[in-house]
C-alpha cells in the first residue's frame, strides 16, 4: 500500500504536488470512490485507479544519463521558452524529471528518471553522494585558498560540508585555472558560491560524476540509459553514505 499521490506521480500523471491538487479537486477515484482525503493509500497492483474517469497504468522505471549543454534549463517547462532538458530526450515517451538540478549556465552529468524512490535516495542530505565538478576559476588559487574549501566555507546559508579538492591545469597566460572539486551536498549554486567565497570565480563549470557514474565521453546534449551495474551501485552508494570501493570508476 502506498499514498495514492505517491502511486499518481510514479504512474507519470504529473508532479506529487500536482497530484494532489487533483485528489483534493476530486478528480481521483479508487474502484468507483471518489477520493479527496490526503494520506489515502492504494495498492497500485490490485486497485483501479483513475484520474478525470481515465485508468491510470504503471510506467516502466527508466534511468538517464544526460550531457547537459550550457544555457538549458533543468526544469519541465520554462515561460520564457527557453531550451530545456526534456527537449533532448527523443524518444523517450514516459514523464522523466531530473535528480538534483544544473544551473543554466553549468554544464555536464545530469540524472533523469520517473523513479520518485530512486530520486530521494540520491538528493537526500544525509546520503552524501559525491558528485565532482571541473572548474575553470579567474586566477591560480593558492594552497590556503584551496584549504578553506577542503575544510568548508561559510556561505550565507551555512557551513559547507569539506571538499575534496586539487589542481587540473594552470593557465598563466590567461590568468585562470581549472580546479576539480567534490561535494557531497546539492545547495543551489554551491560550487560557484564556493569559489566566490575565495574570490576565484567561476568561468565554466562542467560536472563529470554523480557518485560513480563518470561522464566520460558522452556527447554534449546526448543522453544513455543507465545499466543495472550502475543504477544498484548509485543505490548502494547512497545507503551507505560513502564510497567504499570502486568496481564501475575507470581513469578519465
Amino acid at each position: 500500500m502506498e499514498r495514492l499521490q505517491k502511486i499518481l506521480a510514479q504512474a507519470g500523471v504529473a508532479s506529487r504536488r500536482k497530484c494532489e491538487e487533483l485528489i483534493l479537486a476530486g478528480k481521483v477515484e479508487v474502484n468507483g470512490e471518489i477520493v479527496t482525503e490526503m494520506g489515502t493509500k492504494a495498492d497500485p497492483e490490485q486497485d483501479i485507479i483513475k484520474v478525470s474517469g481515465k485508468p491510470i497504468r504503471g510506467e516502466n522505471k527508466i534511468y538517464i544519463m544526460f550531457n547537459k549543454p550550457k544555457g538549458v534549463i533543468t526544469s519541465a517547462s520554462d515561460p520564457h521558452g527557453r531550451k530545456i532538458v526534456t527537449d533532448y530526450l527523443k524518444g523517450i515517451k514516459e514523464r522523466v524529471y531530473p535528480i538534483g538540478r544544473l544551473d543554466y549556465d553549468t554544464e555536464g552529468l545530469l540524472l533523469l528518471t520517473n523513479d520518485g524512490e530512486f530520486a530521494n535516495l540520491l538528493t537526500h542530505p544525509k546520503h552524501h553522494v559525491p558528485k565532482t565538478y571541473l572548474a575553470t576559476v579567474k586566477g591560480v588559487p593558492h594552497g590556503t585558498a584551496l584549504d578553506k574549501l577542503k575544510a568548508g566555507v561559510k556561505l550565507e546559508d551555512g557551513m559547507t560540508a569539506p571538499a575534496e579538492v586539487e589542481y587540473k591545469d594552470i593557465d598563466e597566460d590567461n590568468k585562470q585555472s581549472v580546479i576539480s572539486i567534490t561535494i557531497h551536498e546539492g545547495r543551489n549554486r554551491q560550487v560557484r558560491r564556493m569559489f566566490d567565497a575565495i574570490s576565484h570565480p567561476v568561468i565554466r563549470l562542467k560536472r563529470i560524476s554523480f557518485g560513480d557514474i563518470l561522464l566520460q565521453n558522452l556527447k554534449r546534449g546526448t543522453y544513455r540509459h543507465l545499466t543495472k551495474d550502475e543504477i544498484n551501485h548509485l543505490r548502494q552508494i547512497a545507503k551507505a553514505g560513502m564510497l567504499k570501493n570502486n568496481p564501475l570508476r575507470k581513469d578519465t
